[in-house]
């Protein structure tokens, strides 16, 4: 039986530029750094996002950007706070699709390496009580 996600792992070509971005914008907190040990396929490095374990290993950068994307849950009180955050970091906003109020609101950006990010100000039971009501 899955228990849980276990983690996130990105492949980055900057493990320092990448870290500094996961620290400004989510706060990530460093656990382990591989130095030139590598126990995996390169040089890593594991941080903790709200508790959940996210990995970047060094590589080449995805080709190119599409919607796929990992979407972290903040509260709505506190999206101008990250939205401040992505801006500092330097990285691409994309503009948000068409939304209804009830979904929540969400900022969408891109890292260095073409990963697609959201900041998410809303709920799934909000939504899908929303998508109900419109029927």
């Amino acid at each position: 039986m899955i228990s849980g996600l276990s983690h996130l792992t990105f492949i980055v070509r900057d493990l320092e530029r990448t870290s500094d971005f996961l620290r400004t914008v989510f706060a990530a907190e460093e656990v382990y750094a591989s130095g030139d040990d590598t126990f995996s396929l390169s040089r890593e490095k594991y941080f903790l996002i709200a508790g959940q374990w996210v990995c970047i290993m060094e590589g080449n950068s995805l080709p190119e950007r599409t919607y796929n994307h990992v979407a972290f849950a903040i509260p709505d009180e506190e999206f101008e706070n990250y939205e401040a955050r992505v801006r500092a970091a330097g990285v691409d906003i994309r503009p948000s699709r068409p939304r209804i109020e009830e979904e929540g609101r969400s900022l969408y950006f891109y890292d260095y390496d073409n990963h697609l990010f959201e900041l998410h100000a809303g709920t799934l039971e909000a939504r899908l009580d929303r998508y109900t009501r419109r029927r």
